[in-house]
């Protein structure tokens, strides 16, 4: 990651693309959105995802 930082730009905008919040402001999906900023992270070090993961989606890693 110290190599290249723009990848724990990407990590942050798909936990930020994920995550919903509720009425109140509060995160109602964090682990959720965790979870896929994981799985981006794990393909990109290992090439491969977890048996039964989906890929990550394009707008799950949407720069705005």
């Amino acid at each position: 990651m110290r190599e290249s930082p723009s990848q724990m730009e990407i990590r942050v905008a798909i936990f930020a693309n994920v995550l919903e919040l509720d009425a109140q402001g509060e995160p109602v999906n964090e682990k959720h959105a965790e979870c896929r900023a994981a799985t981006w992270l794990n393909r990109y070090c290992t090439g491969e995802l977890h048996p039964g993961e989906p890929d990550i989606e394009p707008w799950e890693c949407q720069l705005h």
